[in-house]
């Protein structure tokens, strides 16, 4: 495919599609739904398996917060790594609640591979 079809098809995803409606976006294997769920459900595993550096929050260390979203986290020995998730998962997270977040330690999705130092 095109670099050009590649960035028609990502505005026309994040511009013109609302909440759940990617959910039902397929590569023909997996919905874009399933595989975030799936992302879940694979750092719930994680987190669970390391509940002593693992958390979660309704509140960024700010005290804001996306509408009904929450954010949890791990500390790994070469540093954090959080995502979010909608409320509707809270309950498959067996960790600590904390009040407020840690402080952001400016982690980016390329930063994934700190979860092989646990």
């Amino acid at each position: 495919m095109s670099k050009t079809k590649v960035r028609r098809m990502n505005g026309f995803i994040k511009y013109q599609l609302k909440g759940d409606e990617t959910n039902g976006i397929s590569d023909g294997s997996h919905t874009f739904g399933e595989l975030y769920h799936h992302r879940a459900v694979l750092f719930a595993v994680v987190c669970k398996d390391h509940p002593d550096v693992a958390w979660k929050s309704k509140q960024h260390e700010d005290g804001s917060m996306f509408p009904g979203y929450f954010v949890v986290g791990i500390h790994t020995p070469e540093g954090d790594y959080s995502y979010h998730y909608e409320l509707s998962e809270w309950d498959m997270f067996k960790v600590p609640e904390l009040p407020q977040a840690p402080k952001w330690d400016g982690h980016q999705p390329s930063d994934i591979g700190r979860l092989l130092s646990l």
